[in-house]
C-alpha cells in the first residue's frame, strides 16, 4: 500500500542537510581564496591550481580507505572525524608560510573530506525512509546548493580581513558542522552504529556484489559523466569560454554559472517528490537527454543572454539526474551496509571531476571548444542510454521488504 508522500521526514535527515549546508557554505568561502592564496607564496599559476588538484586527487585515492572506516567505525563517527580532520587542516592552512606547507595541508583536507563524503552519503541513505529517498536526496542537494549560493557572498566580506581569513571562517564553520551532526544524532538508534554480531546489524553489500546489479554499474558511469560535466567542465572550461568568445569578465562567467544553479532550483524539489512518484529512470533518462543537449549547444551559442539560458536549461537537467543517482545508490544498498560501494561511486564522480577539467582543456587546445563540449555531451548520450537499457523492472528490495523501483 503506497505511504503518503508528504509524511515528515525524519529529524536525522534535517541535521545532515544543515550539517551539509554548513559545509557548502564554508567552501563557498574559502574556494576562491585557495589559488590566489597559493599566489601569496611567488608560485606559478600551475602550481597554484596544483593545490586544488591536490585536494580532488587525495580525495580520489583516499575514497576506500574512507570506505573501510566507515565499515570498522560507523558513519556518524566517520562523519565527525572526517570533518575535524578538514578543519584541522583547513586552520593550519591559514597559518601556512610556506607553499609546499600549503599543498600537504590541502592534500590532509582533501582525505578528510574523503571520509566526510562517504560517510555522509550512507549515513543520508540509512535515515532515509524508503518511500521518500528522492525526496531526501533533493532535499540535501538544495542544501548544498544554497551554501554554495551565499558562500562567495559571505566570502567577500570575510576576505576584507585577507587572504588568511577566509580559512579562518571555514575552520568555523565546519566546527559547527561536526557538532550540529554529534549533538543531533548522538541518541539517534537509527544513526547509531549498530555493534557487529547483533541480531539486529544489517547485512553488508560488498563492491563485487554491487557490480553485479545493472542499476549500479549504469550509476557509477552516470556520475563520472555527472562529475566530468557539472563538477569539471562547467567550473573550469565554460568560464574561459566566456572569456575568449565573449570577451567576459569574470562577472559575466558568474551570471552564466549562476544560471544553471538557478535552473537547479527551480527543480530540485520536484525531482525528489518525481523520483518517488514517477519513479527513478524517467526521471534519469529525460534529465541526461536535456543535459547532452544543453552541453553540445553551448558552443554554439551566437551571443551572452543565450549562453545564460542554456545553462539554465542544463541546470534544471541537472536537477532531474542529481537526486535520480542518489535515490538509486539506495535502492541498491536497500538497507544494507556498504562502505565500499559508497566509495565506488564517490571515487567514480571525482574521477569525474578530475579528468574533465584536463582533457576538455586538452581538447579546446587542440580542436576548440566545440569539440571539448562535444566530447561532454557524448559522455552524457552514453549515460541517458545506458539508463534506458537498465532494467526497472526487477525488484530491489528496500529495508522495508518491499520491492523497490529503480
Amino acid at each position: 500500500m503506497p505511504v503518503p508522500q508528504r509524511q515528515k521526514l525524519p529529524f536525522e535527515v534535517w541535521a545532515l542537510v544543515a550539517g551539509g549546508f554548513t559545509v557548502a557554505l564554508g567552501y563557498g568561502v574559502v574556494a576562491p581564496a585557495i589559488p590566489q592564496f597559493a599566489l601569496e607564496f611567488d608560485v606559478s599559476s600551475f602550481a597554484a591550481s596544483a593545490i586544488v588538484s591536490a585536494f580532488a586527487l587525495m580525495r580520489l585515492v583516499s575514497a576506500p580507505l574512507a570506505g573501510w572506516v566507515v565499515g570498522r567505525l560507523g558513519e556518524r563517527s566517520t562523519y565527525i572525524i572526517g570533518i575535524l580532520v578538514v578543519a584541522g587542516s583547513t586552520g593550519a592552512a591559514a597559518l601556512a608560510v610556506s607553499y609546499p606547507q600549503f599543498l600537504v595541508l590541502r592534500g590532509i583536507g582533501g582525505i578528510g573530506s574523503a571520509m566526510f563524503t562517504v560517510a555522509a552519503t550512507a549515513l543520508l541513505i540509512k535515515v532515509s525512509p524508503p518511500h521518500a529517498r528522492g525526496r531526501v536526496a533533493s532535499v540535501n542537494a538544495a542544501g548544498f546548493l544554497l551554501g554554495g549560493l551565499l558562500g562567495p557572498v559571505l566570502g567577500g566580506a570575510v576576505a576584507v580581513f585577507g587572504l588568511r581569513a577566509p580559512f579562518v571562517c571555514y575552520f568555523f564553520t565546519l566546527i559547527a558542522a561536526a557538532t550540529v551532526v554529534a549533538i543531533a544524532l548522538r541518541r539517534s538508534a537509527t544513526a547509531g552504529r549498530t555493534p557487529r554480531g547483533s541480531h539486529d546489524e544489517r547485512a553488508e553489500l560488498t563492491l563485487g556484489a554491487a557490480l553485479r546489479i545493472p542499476q549500479y554499474r549504469t550509476l557509477l558511469w552516470s556520475v563520472f559523466t555527472f562529475g566530468w560535466s557539472s563538477f569539471g567542465v562547467r567550473v573550469s572550461v565554460i568560464p574561459i569560454l566566456v572569456a575568449v568568445t565573449f570577451h567576459g569578465d569574470a562577472t559575466m562567467a558568474a551570471w552564466v554559472l549562476a544560471a544553471y544553479a538557478a535552473g537547479n532550483a527551480l527543480l530540485i524539489f520536484p525531482s525528489g517528490k518525481w523520483n518517488d512518484t514517477v519513479g527513478r529512470k524517467p526521471l534519469l533518462v529525460s534529465g541526461s537527454v536535456i543535459l547532452t543537449a544543453a552541453y553540445a549547444a553551448f558552443p554554439a551559442a551566437p551571443v551572452l543572454w543565450a549562453a545564460i539560458v542554456i545553462m539554465f536549461v542544463a541546470g534544471a537537467g541537472s536537477a532531474l539526474v542529481n537526486p535520480g543517482q542518489q535515490a538509486v545508490l539506495a535502492d541498491v544498498l536497500a538497507g544494507r551496509r556498504g562502505g565500499a560501494v559508497v566509495a565506488g561511486y564517490s571515487m567514480m564522480s571525482d574521477l569525474g571531476g578530475v579528468l574533465g577539467p584536463l582533457i576538455a582543456g586538452a581538447i579546446v587546445d587542440i580542436a576548440g571548444f566545440g569539440w571539448a563540449f562535444g566530447v561532454t555531451a557524448a559522455l552524457i548520450a552514453v549515460a541517458a542510454i545506458a539508463w534506458s537499457l537498465a532494467p526497472a523492472s526487477r525488484p530491489l528490495l528496500d529495508d522495508t521488504g518491499t520491492p523497490g523501483r529503480a
